[in-house]
């Protein structure tokens, strides 16, 4: 199926089950935050939005493991070495439950610290700490679904693995209602309904080692360093993606605090809400790529991959021109969905909406090519590609623009470090700095430019 389906077929294919999975999961979180708004209130949703990046490391850590395993799981299925592959998978899991309950364990020491550290003060610090407390004693349960969703798309069964995002959003979303709006347990109920919900997709995705077509599997390994080390390389990509959200965030809320106080943080509050849904759709996309490209990539069927990286960065500008269009014309829709009602509140976040949702016109294209460059082991070039959007010209602007043009041009910092990085790939695809795969990108590029 892989070497002989039509490219936009086989691309539609894995799509289709990967944005599905990413909307259900994007609306899971939208009704999150809406259930937090107007069950708990402003400050609940802004407590949740400090905790959300601590959350976030222990994720990025199981997607730097499960992406590095995975991209290998894949390219060494390209190269029909099956039991390499079980191998693989079965060092991911173990480095995944070790990894990541290290670090749980060191949040949960030092929980308070942490939570005023990425932003909290002392109005907000008991939302912060009841719903962050709940996740990090569960963080494997996040982390095992997480990875085990990774493997089995890369095990050619995208729609189990969109299966288990829907069950999970589904159970979270009621048993939001019922444990915040039935029981009155505040934000300590989302953590609850996010955690159960996490729980019931792993028991969907483990129905795929029943299937008679799988090729996933644990196997007897002795502990292998250097498999290790690539599947750390590989997947550090990842990482800095996830994690730098974190600090993305981080310094959003402090960035925030510091110009205009508790509105600008529950205002930013509102977009990330919206932000991090539609990042799940850029995210879906890359997820369809990575396994085809990775599996082309272990084949050597280089030029046939090109299509689909030519196919995947027409759908992610598409995208982000749809999300830019939603937020310009139907900011206060959205404002309107999380009940805020407070004048200054309500026309500082109109003003945030359409500045940061430009952004998005940037976004995909380079989700595309951290992903695609990821999936073929170029490690160095995806790594080059996050740093730029998300540290290297970020972190400059966010203290450049705000204190030059005042406290609306934080939302532009953004549009303003994705837009730039768009710009320095375009420049170094143009003048050959960079390539596709071992070939020089002349043909994309041509093909790209008629």
């Amino acid at each position: 199926m892989m070497q002989t389906m039509e490219p936009r077929k086989l691309f539609t294919k894995y799509l289709i089950p990967s944005l599905s999975g990413m909307v259900l999961m994007a609306i899971n979180i939208l009704i999150d935050g809406l259930f937090v708004s107007y069950g708990v209130g402003e400050k609940g949703l802004a407590g949740v939005n400090i905790a959300v990046p601590i959350y976030s490391v222990i994720l990025s850590v199981s997607l730097w493991i499960g992406m590095g395993g995975a991209t290998l799981y894949s390219i060494t299925h390209g190269q029909n070495n099956h039991h390499r592959a079980k191998e693989i998978f079965t060092h991911s899991i173990i480095l995944a439950i070790t990894t990541t309950g290290l670090i749980i364990v060191f949040c949960l020491l030092f929980e308070q610290p942490i939570a005023y550290l990425f932003g909290a003060n002392d109005s907000i610090i008991s939302y912060v700490d009841g719903y962050l407390h709940i996740i990090l004693l569960f963080g494997l349960v996040f982390v095992l679904e997480n990875i085990l969703s990774i493997f089995i798309r890369n095990d050619g069964n995208p729609t189990l693995a969109m299966a288990g995002l829907i069950v999970t959003s589904v159970v979270n979303i009621f048993l939001n209602y019922f444990f915040i709006f039935i029981f009155q347990w505040g934000v300590k109920g989302a953590a609850y309904a996010t955690v159960i919900g996490a729980f019931i997709g792993i028991l969907v995705l483990l129905t795929h080692f029943l299937s008679k077509k799988k090729q996933l599997g644990f196997v007897h390994v002795k502990l292998d360093f250097s498999l290790v080390g690539h599947i750390f390389s590989i997947g550090f990509p990842s990482f800095i993606v996830e994690g730098s959200a974190a600090v993305m965030m981080v310094a959003f809320n402090i960035t925030f605090s510091r110009f205009v106080g508790e509105t600008g943080v529950v205002a930013y509050a509102v977009v990330n809400y919206m932000h991090t849904v539609f990042l799940m759709l850029f995210i879906g996309i890359g997820a369809a790529l990575q396994p085809i490209t990775s599996y082309h990539y272990g084949a050597k069927l280089h030029q046939r991959m090109k299509q689909f990286i030519r196919i995947a960065i027409i759908t992610a500008f598409g995208l982000g021109a749809t999300v830019f269009m939603i937020g310009l014309f139907g900011k206060g829709v959205i404002i309107d969905l999380f009940g805020i009602d407070i004048p200054e509140i309500v026309d500082f976040t109109k003003i945030g909406i359409v500045y940061f949702f430009a952004g998005y016109l940037f976004l995909g294209i380079n989700m595309v090519f951290v992903e695609f460059y990821q999936s073929i082991g170029k490690i160095r070039l995806a790594t080059w590609i996050v740093l730029n959007r998300s540290l290297l010209l970020f972190i400059p602007l966010i203290w450049i623009l705000p204190n030059l043009f005042g406290p609306n041009a934080i939302w532009l910092v953004f549009p303003a470090s994705e837009g730039l990085t768009v710009l320095l790939i375009y420049l170094a695809l143009k003048f050959n700095r960079i390539e596709l795969v071992h070939l020089d990108m002349t043909g994309l590029h041509k093909s790209r430019g008629n």
